[in-house]
């Protein structure tokens, strides 16, 4: 005996209203296998729900979109700021600069490993850091590092900055979105569960086969379980070795 399986899926949740929705339109209110109640809350509801469904979609695509952008930005921040450092060691090496400069920029004395600035977090801290140390060390007189300057790093760290907080802002706006359609998405299955069981208790005196196809005009879905599809399979086969070749 099939089951039946409610929605599980927005777009799926949608096509159930949408279906139970065209029907109340189609059907005058004495041959609708469902309550004017129910139509009328349907029709209520539907609207906000394919609305909620657009807003999580774009604010998404939005996201996704903009993110290969930021990806560029944070990559060309990163690289900068790391060859800032990388600079910053060899001159240390070479014996241009004493060790203790590390303090001014945050870092430990005897440390000559970079930092480790894949995240976005550890990528703010340590440009914050090496920005200000540097713009110390300049207020004193002491000569600029270059290649990179400051002033270029400083420069690409902004931009970071910026598209971070964009990035944030998208990222809010997504979570948002899917809050609002995830609260939704509970009186959709509320709707369609009160729909499908007063659409299964009008034709519940009408043979098996016959009920499940009437319900199926209203969107429900009716699923067999594994054995009886390898049931009908073998039925299939049996009677086919009975029809003429």
């Amino acid at each position: 005996m099939p089951y039946r399986r409610l929605p599980n899926t927005d777009n799926a949740r949608l096509r159930a209203l949408k279906v139970a929705a065209k029907k109340g339109k189609e059907l005058p209110p004495f041959k609708l296998a469902f309550s004017q109640s129910t139509y009328a809350r349907i029709g209520l509801f539907i609207n906000n729900f394919e609305k909620a469904m657009a807003h999580y979609k774009a604010a998404y695509n939005n996201q996704v979109e903009r993110n290969k952008e930021y990806q560029a930005v944070y990559k060309k921040a990163r690289l900068y700021l790391s060859h800032f450092i990388q600079v910053l060691n060899m001159a240390i090496v070479r014996g241009e600069l004493p060790d203790k400069v590390r303090e001014t920029y945050g870092m430990d004395i005897d440390e000559r490993k970079l930092p480790d600035i894949t995240l976005d977090k550890d990528l703010m801290e340590w440009g914050k850091k090496i920005i200000t140390g540097e713009t110390e060390r300049i207020s004193k007189g002491h000569p600029p590092i270059t290649n990179p300057t400051i002033a270029v790093v400083k420069v690409r760290f902004e931009n970071f900055v910026d598209m971070y907080n964009r990035q944030r802002i998208l990222r809010q706006n997504t979570l948002r979105a899917q809050g609002e359609l995830e609260n939704l998405r509970k009186t959709a299955d509320d709707i369609i569960l009160n729909t499908w069981n007063e659409v299964e208790e009008t034709f519940k005196d009408l043979p098996d086969d016959e009920r499940r196809e009437r319900a199926k005009e209203y969107g429900l879905v009716y699923i067999y379980r594994k054995n009886e599809i390898k049931g009908l399979q073998l039925l299939e086969r049996e009677l086919a070795d009975f029809m003429p070749k």
